[in-house]
């Protein structure tokens, strides 16, 4: 299997830490931006786009700050997908930022394109454009 390439992005947003974790980290508030529905048993969260699905397990979380799940294709490996809010110290600018893999460097720009539009979603769902 050939190592994958992690990537991050930073996208500024004007939310308060405690509303955006409620979007990155429940299954109704991830419906609304990241994928078309999401249900979750337990640790097991299941993504649905347009008809195909993914499941992906929660591998750690901690409230108003940060949440990661690994893909269940990708369970053997050190890949994964986590979500952090971050708050400038002084100037409590509110950040978020998203880690990812991709194959290659092809994928990274499809990957980070991806991103955009579903934080560009986000941002409406909150009102914060």
């Amino acid at each position: 299997m050939e190592d994958k390439i992690k990537y991050e992005m930073e996208f500024p947003i004007q939310a308060s830490p405690s509303l955006l974790y409620q979007y990155i980290s429940t299954p109704s508030g991830l419906s609304e931006w990241y994928a078309d529905n999401v249900n979750s048993r337990g640790e097991l969260f299941t993504f649905i786009w347009e008809g195909s699905e993914e499941k992906a397990k929660l591998v750690s979380k901690k409230s108003d700050e940060r949440i990661k799940f690994k893909w269940l294709d990708d369970e053997e490996s050190p890949y994964f997908f986590e979500i952090r809010i971050q708050v400038d110290e002084i100037t409590k600018d509110v950040s978020i930022m998203i880690t990812d893999f991709a194959e290659d460097e092809d994928e990274i720009e499809e990957g980070k394109m991806l991103w955009e539009n579903m934080i560009s979603d986000l941002k409406q769902v909150l009102g914060s454009v």
